[in-house]
């Protein structure tokens, strides 16, 4: 089942960054359809967190797609060389956003591998948040698609899918965000979910 738009408007964004363990990020590239389980995941709490690209409401080209409603894809090209995968969530210009940092390879393994350049599937194959985006195909220029309209017709479409996957609330490991160092105290705040194996 494709996640509903509801299901991206809930108020609490770490409440959403734990919830999306456990569901399937899925694309559709000119037909070719990848998908990965979620395993790890960081939650960006807007304008009061200075982690968050909309720290103290900042609006630019690249975060306004921040500022749509729950549900948004926003991608942005980091380092000159990866594109990162973000969920916005909340509702319009409550700049929340999930960062997707890993998954579990499902659907289209032989796909995923090409687009690595990759011989063989290992354990951290989708760890890394620019790993989740170039296996799948997802780039920055996909940033505003909607999440909620899953079509494998689609030249291009992202989603997330609820595959009935129960997630242990033992099995979460949270902690403290990664790379945010300048973020002060905000880069203490365990918005960091991933699942234990």
């Amino acid at each position: 089942m494709v996640l509903p738009r509801s299901f991206y408007l809930h108020p609490d964004v770490v409440t959403i960054a734990r919830e999306l363990l456990g569901k399937y990020l899925v694309t559709c590239m000119d037909g070719i359809v990848t998908s990965g389980m979620i395993c790890e995941t960081e939650a960006y709490a807007g304008i009061t967190d200075r982690a968050s690209h909309a720290f103290g409401g900042r609006r630019s080209q690249r975060t306004e797609i921040m500022y749509c409603q729950g549900g948004t894809a926003y991608v942005y090209f980091c380092y000159g060389v990866h594109s990162l995968f973000n969920v916005v969530t909340n509702k319009k210009d409550i700049p929340h956003a999930v960062l997707i940092r890993g998954i579990i390879p499902a659907d289209g393994k032989e796909f995923m591998l090409r687009r690595a350049g990759k011989g063989r599937i290992t354990k951290d194959f989708g760890i890394g948040p620019g790993k989740v985006a170039k296996i799948l195909g997802i780039h920055y220029s996909h940033t505003g698609l909607d999440l909620t309209i899953g079509n494998e017709k689609s030249p291009v479409a992202i989603w997330i899918e609820d595959r009935g996957v129960s997630v242990d609330p033992y099995g979460i490991i949270s902690g403290p965000r990664i790379g945010v160092s300048y973020a002060g105290e905000n880069a203490l705040l365990p918005y960091r979910f991933h699942i234990r194996w």
